[in-house]
């Protein structure tokens, strides 16, 4: 996070104004001479479209001259950037454009993709030529002031975490400036370390009512941590905010009509926007706990292509449905614990809470309260929780079964333990062993 002065930020804004620009500029030169351009490595298009619009000594006369007259001392490194830019744009529309002409298109009336060189772009910097650091408290940028190029030194006020990983390599930033702050996006190259975990998983249930039940279990099956993940603060929020859009439409329509494109465009971003900082939270908290344990792996329900059955249309239980963040949990879960080192593996997800983690048999749900699940032996549970020692068990079994375990079958669902097991035949096979 940067922390410009009022007269930095208008240099800032002049800078990528600028750079925006040129990026118009470049993307119709490259989309004029794609056909040659095209048949091009990523390493040979860039110096050939330099060769048609920047002059040098050894080049007095290019295709395009007018570009350095508008541009005047425009930086290399910049230029380069836009270049690389440009052709990035041109060669999405054109792959984009042939598969619309080969038919592959989600409707049989989809119209051709659009061709957009007004694209928000920011622009990225190359150490020691548009950007350099003094340590973590301060960077240099070179700026645009409206007539020429120059340092300006911008204070950094904010970090995140990746530095600090040893083996991490920072790669070039990008420039980001909008209403509400300034900051570098930086990518890292990211060389996972070699981990010697400890004999347990993390198991992770994602449900509606709570939205994720974790449990630590080791290889023998033994529970050693359990802990809900719900912010409801968020939950909450988000919820009021879509429970706004359906007043608001019927006072728009009243008992009949059709509502404008766009209609409550704002709330739905604002939506998406509070549903990932729900997934960041509740995958950082995963992660957190698998780190605390030095679990080998995460295990989640292989939940793809997962529709809802029940509830009515329109109804308050398919909303919930609709708004279930099970993938993106999932995945930013997994960006997270893979930078680790660490690896998420999915196990069958068939009748893991509605099988007793005992191997009693099948749990019967609370009328009042649905969240809870009795066994057949009368024990009352929470039903995500038995569901997360299920996983568990399944997860474990994967990571571990062999030739001669995999034919074994779970006491209470009568199929192989690897696909349809419970946390009993994790018992069973460690006791067999002793015996």
């Amino acid at each position: 996070m940067l922390n410009p002065t009022t007269e930095q930020r208008m240099l800032l804004s002049q800078t990528i104004k600028v750079y925006r620009r040129i990026c118009r500029y470049l993307v119709g030169i490259v989309f004029t001479h794609w056909p040659e351009l095209g048949k091009l490595s990523s390493e040979e298009q860039t110096p050939r479209v330099e060769g048609l619009m920047h002059a040098s000594a050894k080049r007095p006369e290019v295709k395009y001259p007018q570009i350095n007259r508008v541009f005047h001392k425009f930086p290399s490194y910049y230029r380069r950037a836009a270049i690389s830019f440009a052709i990035g744009q041109v060669s999405s529309y054109m792959t984009r454009y042939r598969d619309w002409q080969a038919g592959n298109r989600k409707r049989r009336d989809a119209k051709p993709p659009r061709f957009n060189p007004n694209a928000g772009c920011y622009p990225t910097l190359y150490q020691g030529q548009c950007y350099k650091l003094h340590g973590l408290d301060a960077i240099d940028i070179k700026v645009f002031t409206g007539s020429d190029w120059v340092w300006t030194t911008v204070q950094i006020t904010g970090l995140r975490q990746r530095h600090e990983i040893a083996g991490n390599k920072m790669l070039s930033p990008s420039l980001i400036l909008n209403a509400k702050s300034c900051h570098l996006s930086v990518p890292f190259d990211c060389k996972p370390p070699k981990r010697k975990p400890n004999k347990n998983v993390v198991a992770v249930d994602l449900g509606i009512n709570t939205t994720a039940t974790v449990t630590v279990v080791t290889f023998d099956g033994t529970v050693i941590h359990r802990e809900f993940i719900h912010p409801g603060r968020d939950i909450d929020r988000r919820d009021k905010r879509l429970k706004s859009v359906s007043t608001r439409a019927s006072q728009t329509m009243g008992k009949g009509g059709n509502l404008h494109k766009g209609f409550c465009s704002n709330t739905y971003r604002k939506c998406r926007n509070i549903n990932q900082q729900i997934s960041h939270i509740v995958s950082k908290g995963i992660v957190q706990i698998a780190q605390q344990f030095n679990s080998d792996a995460i295990v989640f329900e292989n939940l793809k292509g997962w529709k809802a059955r029940g509830g009515r249309k329109r109804s308050h239980l398919r909303q919930r449905f609709h708004g279930w963040l099970k993938a993106m949990i999932r995945d930013f879960t997994e960006m997270k614990w893979r930078e680790l080192g660490g690896k998420v593996i999915d196990v069958v997800a068939a009748y893991t809470s509605k099988l007793a983690y005992d191997g009693s048999g099948t749990v019967k749900r609370d009328s009042k309260n649905y969240a809870l699940a009795t066994f057949p032996s009368g024990k009352r549970i929470n039903a995500d929780l038995n569901g997360a020692y299920n996983i568990a068990a399944r997860g474990i079994l994967k990571l571990t079964r062999r030739n001669d375990s995999e034919d074994r079958f779970s006491q209470s669902s009568g199929r192989s333990p690897r696909s349809w097991a419970c946390l009993c035949d994790l018992w069973t096979r460690d006791s067999l062993r002793l015996a």
